[in-house]
């Protein structure tokens, strides 16, 4: 299968929080959309590895993405070396994505970008035809992404672009409403966390609308870019 747009994660609902609006509206225009998560997210204070194993996959079914992948990387442990290259760089060539999306470059958690950093030298990497791999035993052809973006997380990062995500806000809430281990509920034992406020809850929506304001629109999701954005028209601007 090959997808047009494949986004990583560090852990089960990065993706949700970072670009769930943009992944909702592609998929609504047609467009094949996975989804990696490179951890399970086992050292998370909350929840439990099997809880958010049933969260994702209830989030994946609310986007209507065409697959969702975990790889097993060692939460808090994985590292940008070769062998965890390769992994990413087998599923990359496996879907051939003309956009990848990961983590932000920069972020409160060390994961963040860490993850950030080796999806893109992955991206490059995969474009290596001396580089061999195979699945299933079948030698892959080299393949690099057209583009890499990353999306915007803890940190407040100036994005190089805005997604307009109105029409999609309400699915981003659900999908990341469908980790209901990981945030507010007035009901909730857990221990508290920073995601687990009441205040950061109310955030999915303020700074999406903040985002949104940037661009004359209700709601956005903001990304940092690789290179330049390229454009065909002026009026592709508007």
């Amino acid at each position: 299968m090959k997808l047009d747009l494949l986004a990583f994660g560090a852990h089960p609902d990065d993706v949700e929080l970072g670009c769930s609006g943009t992944i909702a509206k592609e998929v609504a225009f047609g467009k094949k959309v996975g989804i990696i998560d490179l951890t399970r997210g086992e050292l998370g204070t909350r929840g439990s590895v099997a809880i958010r194993n049933q969260e994702s996959a209830k989030a994946a079914e609310i986007l209507g993405i065409a697959i969702r992948e975990n790889l097993d990387m060692r939460d808090g442990f994985f590292v940008n070396d070769e062998a965890h290259q390769m992994v990413i760089i087998k599923r990359i060539r496996h879907y051939r994505p003309d956009i990848v999306i990961c983590n932000a470059i920069d972020d409160r958690h060390i994961d963040h970008g860490k993850g950030s950093k080796l999806v893109s030298d992955a991206c490059f990497l995969s474009g290596l035809r001396k580089i061999e791999t195979t699945h299933e035993g079948v030698v892959q052809e080299a393949w690099r992404p057209k583009v890499v973006y990353h999306y915007i997380q803890w940190k407040n990062i100036t994005p190089d672009f805005v997604v307009d995500i109105s029409d999609y806000i309400d699915k981003k809430t659900d999908s990341i409403l469908a980790y209901a281990s990981q945030f507010y509920s007035e009901e909730s034992n857990e221990p508290v966390t920073p995601i687990a406020t009441k205040n950061f809850l109310e955030s999915i929506h303020y700074r999406s609308q903040d985002f949104g304001r940037l661009i004359g629109v209700e709601y956005g999701e903001g990304f940092t870019a690789e290179r330049y954005v390229a454009v065909n028209r002026l009026s592709d601007l508007i």
